[in-house]
């Protein structure tokens, strides 16, 4: 008989609970009892969800970050949080940070945050130098398995390994980060004893570094580790996903642990070669559900796979989604105003394991004890292949006609920069914003009414109209340079290009967690895309209307709505990011030919795309370039092209980014103390950038002399006439109480460098 388990379920809830909870508490509305409450609720919940399993994951529910949870778990949170505050308290100041206050001085910068891995979801970074020191801190864990075993659920605590936690770390000074796993090696096997105590039989320890290239050194500190913690009192589930083992594969088969997960979605070539390698006494755990997107399994094709494996294997075949859940939405059952034909081919976490099940009732009582099932689902799948709502000729025909020539500008950047200044006219250091203003509550009840058909449109346009004035306003009043119109009419910088595209299908609950209290809908990329008329223009032209200052036309760039989505799986990305990219082409030739002479195109996820292997980025990049300079480069000389890119790890893809050739590019600097502009010492980048230098996902209201501090690093970097001054990202989740001094001492930075720079 299979085993069937689950890496991990998403956190937020069905109605985003987590969110609004967490929010309510940051606040200051309700009390940590009342937050913690919400979190027991939900875990209950979600473990019942679960119950049809062998064994449910516990430790995989997080009140912002499971690493940040490690780092608390092996006592490591920042040295700067306060150390005589409770442990939630440090928790949030780690996470979010914590301004001071009339009666408390204390600052707390928070954790840098990147993403995690190839995905959509941002970790905290882990902090190290050479004072660290772990200690065992399991007292939040152990809570939860007490309460999962007191529902009477069969558990599976589920931990960060030791070297995947050094290695999603960053060291503060000159310390080798693998220094350091002989500190951090006794604290794991005293956590796992304490586990056994408990009574836990099978700990998931999660080594997703194992799919990525590692040097010798990072191999041996596997071997190090594991061949340490064998001794320990549980039974280890050695757990990868997210890509191949390749050169690692022999090594994470021999690795003294009692079982070993692969992701069959994107390992599926390795099983046999898996399960050759695989000792005897070893169980084997397939991901064979697809974790990261929606679409419903192929289960035929699913038991083709896994019956030859499963007659090998026997009882040591174990089964589970490929990787988290975390990365889906809840169940797709609550999405009633979804078309029928989409639906039928979706499946969320719900359904998903409701899937896991049927495949191991397949393999243990034959594929007649479900053949019903069986006869569903290959309809569903072959529905969609045949469907010709996925399917467009008139789109695949214009991306073969469409030729390298339409990504290249008339005049290389400095011909096109000095064309563009004596146009726009702008001061040394020029201000902006990414793009976004604080979405209040008045916004979100406007779109809200418009969309249940209770404002007409008139009156729509006239609401949204008047917050464009208000944002136009306030950054007169602050004295910005290029302003924005702040994207009231915007739900989300995908979702709200997905609506007005040909080959998108939306849900209402299909929430997914981003960060923290940070929730995400991605539209589902289903078919070909093509854009039936202007998306921004109406806009942007009346935000103009108001002011002979440049105001930004701001779209989403087709790697990040690619990346962003739930993207179709039965074509090459490659080719589904064309199809974005000249859609989007067209809406920038628009707003050119709209007197628009600034248009931002951001491409945050330009590298959260990039394969973990670094053997495969140039295929990857190669095609994301094309893509974008498609999209980009349509316009007359004038037109000053801007990007944005947050909280990613650039510095290794410089020559990609170059090759953009965007006239500006803004990027998030600050939480990393202009760490990512190191790369500028080396490489001679040729355009603008904008070193972002507010930190917008933190409450903290930075003063002028920190941005001042800041901007002075960036410039032993960069040259002080390509320099911008703006924040890290979009301001959509911030208030006008914060957002208001923070720009205003934003622009009085500016103003203070340029008048040094005039000296």
């Amino acid at each position: 008989m299979v085993t069937t388990h689950n890496l991990g379920f998403p956190r937020i809830g069905s109605q985003r609970e987590l969110k609004f909870a967490l929010e309510r508490y940051w606040r200051g509305e309700t009390a940590a009892d009342d937050l913690e409450q919400t979190g027991k609720t939900l875990r209950l919940r979600h473990w019942s969800l679960q119950a049809d399993l062998d064994l449910v994951p516990v430790g995989d529910f997080s009140f912002y970050d499971h690493v940040l949870d490690t780092s608390q778990l092996l006592d490591n949170l920042p040295s700067r949080v306060d150390k005589n505050a409770d442990a939630l308290t440090q928790y949030f100041q780690a996470s979010r940070g914590q301004a001071g206050s009339s009666c408390c001085n204390h600052q707390v910068a928070a954790a840098e945050m990147t993403k995690w891995f190839d995905t959509n979801y941002h970790y905290l970074v882990p902090e190290f130098n050479a004072e660290s020191a772990f200690k065992a801190c399991p007292e939040r864990l152990l809570a939860q398995i007490k309460e999962a075993k007191a529902a009477g659920f069969k558990i599976k605590p589920v931990l960060v390994g030791p070297v995947s936690y050094l290695w999603l770390g960053k060291t503060k000074d000159e310390t080798d980060k693998l220094a350091l796993l002989d500190k951090l090696l006794p604290v794991y096997a005293e956590i796992l004893d304490q586990l056994a105590d408990n009574g836990v039989e099978w700990v998931q320890i999660d080594e997703p570094v194992l799919v990525t290239e590692l040097s010798t050194e990072w191999q041996q500190a596997l071997q190090k580790a594991y061949f340490s913690l064998a001794k320990c009192r549980v039974k280890l589930l050695l757990t990868t996903y997210f890509g191949q083992l390749q050169q690692n594969l022999q090594l994470a088969c021999e690795l003294p642990t009692a079982g070993l997960h692969i992701d069959a979605i994107n390992a599926a070539d390795e099983l046999v070669r898996v399960v050759d390698w695989l000792p005897s006494h070893k169980v084997l755990s397939v991901g064979i559900i697809n974790g990261r997107n929606i679409w419903k399994t192929d289960l035929t094709q699913a038991l083709e796979l896994l019956e030859p494996i499963h007659t090998r294997l026997a009882e040591r075949l174990w089964l589970a989604p490929s990787c988290s859940l975390l990365h889906v939405p809840i169940d797709l059952s609550s999405e009633q105003n979804l078309d029928e034909e989409t639906r039928d081919w979706l499946a969320f976490a719900v359904q998903k394991l409701e899937e896991l099940t049927l495949i191991a009732q397949a393999l243990n009582l034959g594929r007649d004890s479900v053949a019903t099932q069986l006869a569903d689902n290959k309809q569903s799948i072959q529905h969609r292949q045949q469907s010709t709502r996925v399917h467009n000729p008139a789109v695949k025909q214009r991306c073969e006609a469409t030729h390298s020539a339409s990504g290249q500008r008339h005049s290389a950047y400095l011909q096109r920069a000095a064309i563009q200044q004596q146009a726009l006219q702008l001061p040394a250091f020029p201000t902006t914003t990414i793009g976004s203003f604080p979405q209040t509550n008045d916004i979100r009840q406007t779109r809200k009414k418009y969309r249940l058909g209770q404002l007409a449109d008139a009156e729509y346009r006239q609401q949204i109209q008047a917050e464009i004035r208000y944002a136009i306003d306030k950054q007169l009043e602050l004295g910005l340079d290029v302003l924005v119109h702040g994207e009231a009419e915007r739900n989300d910088m995908v979702e709200y290009f997905g609506q007005q595209l040909q080959g998108f299908a939306f849900t209402e609950f299909g929430w997914v967690q981003s960060y923290g209290s940070r929730c995400v809908k991605p539209p589902i990329l289903y078919g070909d895309v093509s854009r039936p008329g202007p998306m921004t223009v109406e806009w942007i032209q009346y935000a103009q209307s108001l002011t002979d200052k440049p105001v930004k036309g701001m779209l989403t760039g087709p790697v990040t709505i690619l990346n962003w989505s739930f993207v179709r799986d039965d074509q090459p990305r490659s080719e589904t990011c064309k199809q974005i990219s000249l859609a989007i082409r067209d809406e920038v030739i628009d707003l050119e030919s709209a007197g628009v002479n600034i248009i931002q195109i951001d491409e945050a996820a330009l590298r959260e795309g990039l394969p973990l292997r670094q053997s495969q980025w140039k295929t990857y990049l190669d095609w994301a370039v094309e893509s974008f300079r498609i999209t980009a480069n349509g316009v007359a000389d004038e037109t000053q092209i801007h990007t944005h890119m947050c909280y990613s790890e650039f510095n290794d893809i410089i020559e990609a980014i170059a090759a953009m050739d965007a006239d500006v590019i803004t990027i998030e600097t600050s939480r990393s103390q202009m760490e990512l502009l190191d790369v500028f010492q080396k490489f001679d980048y040729p355009n603008a950038i904008g070193p972002g230098v507010y930190d917008i996902h933190s409450p903290n209201i930075p003063s002028k002399q920190e941005m001042v501090e800041l901007l002075k690093l960036a410039a032993q970097r960069i040259d002080k006439t390509l320099l911008w001054v703006n924040p890290d990202c979009g301001l959509k989740t911030r208030r006008w109480e914060e957002v208001e001094p923070a720009l205003k001492a934003m622009v009085s930075a500016a103003q203070s460098l340029r008048l040094k720079l005039a000296a």
